[in-house]
């Protein structure tokens, strides 16, 4: 696979194994600190991420910035990509053939970041990184062990938006996740 940042991006923007590319505005490939200890990883770009070609800037976007700032994190410290790289149209879950060609893009990703801690933004994200049986009520918050990763899923923002009351679930999830950061002295944390 590509082993360069510039590279990786425009194979990734020439990709057409699978029908998203017709559809998209932008690609939407990846924002942040290209050697972050945590990354996070999201299901696919919405309207406002395809029209911006960024990640989370719509109104999930604004509440993950505000989840990243309740343990002292930021965009700039942090790597944020989804599972597929183009917008899937009506902003419908991303089928399991778009996630299949997709899913080296973000392979690649990871290889070159190097994340110490992998956060999946929600059921899709984490049941494609995690395990495929993942529930997100049921499995949110833990911490899986894969061998040079450290993995978990918590509740997409999206999903927080349309059900306020898991902002509690929220919370306690994001406080694991910074017990962690520190406990493993990842550097955007204990600097």
């Amino acid at each position: 696979m590509t082993t360069t940042w510039t590279s990786l991006k425009a194979d990734c923007i020439a990709c057409r194994k699978c029908s998203l590319y017709e559809g998209r505005t932008n690609l939407v490939f990846g924002v942040g600190d290209e050697s972050a200890e945590v990354m996070f990883v999201g299901e696919g770009p919405g309207e406002r991420e395809d029209q911006l070609g960024e990640p989370f800037v719509g109104r999930a976007g604004q509440l993950l910035d505000d989840m990243l700032a309740a343990i002292g994190l930021d965009r700039s410290k942090v790597y944020i990509a989804n599972i597929v790289k183009c917008r899937p149209p009506g902003n419908r879950d991303p089928l399991n053939v778009e996630q299949e060609a997709c899913i080296g893009w973000l392979r690649a990703q990871v290889q070159l970041i190097d994340p110490k801690i992998i956060v999946c933004l929600g059921r899709i994200a984490a049941s494609v990184i995690i395990e495929k049986d993942f529930k997100i009520t049921r499995d949110r918050g833990k911490l899986y062990d894969r061998g040079k990763y450290a993995l978990m899923g918590i509740y997409h923002p999206a999903f927080v938006l349309r059900d306020p009351g898991r902002r509690p679930e929220v919370f306690e999830d994001l406080k694991k996740l910074e017990d962690y950061i520190k406990s493993h002295c990842i550097s955007t944390v204990c600097e």
